[in-house]
């Protein structure tokens, strides 16, 4: 049975037929990143996959850039024809994201390779980055390589600082009832 980037291809390809339009190739830089990744896993002789985002050159808006539960289809499309029995080496750069999806993409791998799994964390792997990192067999890292706190945060903001916070306006508010407009 096909995956959905299987169907969404076909659907792609029947399209281009209709319209007789060529599809275009691979951007340079795909077809270098690709070339990189098929020489470490013929290095390794294991599966490669690079989970990667742009948020330390690209948005303020971490958010976009995420671990959220559209990542886990993305993995799924990715692994469905991989040979199992290799392994998998994870590069991961990322800034974290959901806790849920995070942990319910390392269900979705350890059932596909069992706890074979190693991470590459070449730059960043931070809050729920960590945790997939921290839930591999083994991690790969450089002297420049940091792992995250995975403390929960809102906005980047420790939640436990928020807590803090708002204890010290509760007690302040008790204590001096004048200082509820500065709260």
């Amino acid at each position: 049975m096909p995956n959905w980037n299987q169907v969404l291809k076909e659907l792609t390809d029947l399209k281009a037929q209709t319209q007789a339009t060529q599809s275009q190739a691979p951007s340079p830089i795909d077809q270098i990143r690709r070339s990189y990744l098929l020489q470490l896993s013929k290095h390794t002789g294991r599966n490669v996959i690079a989970y990667y985002s742009g948020w330390i050159t690209r948005s303020p808006n971490t958010a976009e850039l995420s671990i959220d539960d559209n990542d886990k289809n993305a993995f799924m499309a990715t692994i469905h024809n991989l040979d199992r029995s290799l392994g998998l080496d994870l590069i991961l750069h990322t800034p974290g994201g959901s806790l849920a999806a995070a942990e319910s993409i390392v269900d979705y791998l350890r059932r596909m390779f069992g706890t074979d799994i190693r991470a590459f964390v070449p730059q960043l792997a931070m809050s729920a980055g960590t945790m997939i990192a921290c839930s591999c067999k083994e991690i790969v890292m450089g002297k420049q390589s940091n792992l995250g706190p995975i403390d929960p945060q809102f906005s980047g903001v420790p939640a436990y600082g928020v807590l803090a916070e708002f204890k010290k306006a509760v007690d302040e508010v008790k204590n001096n009832p004048a200082s509820i407009p500065m709260w």
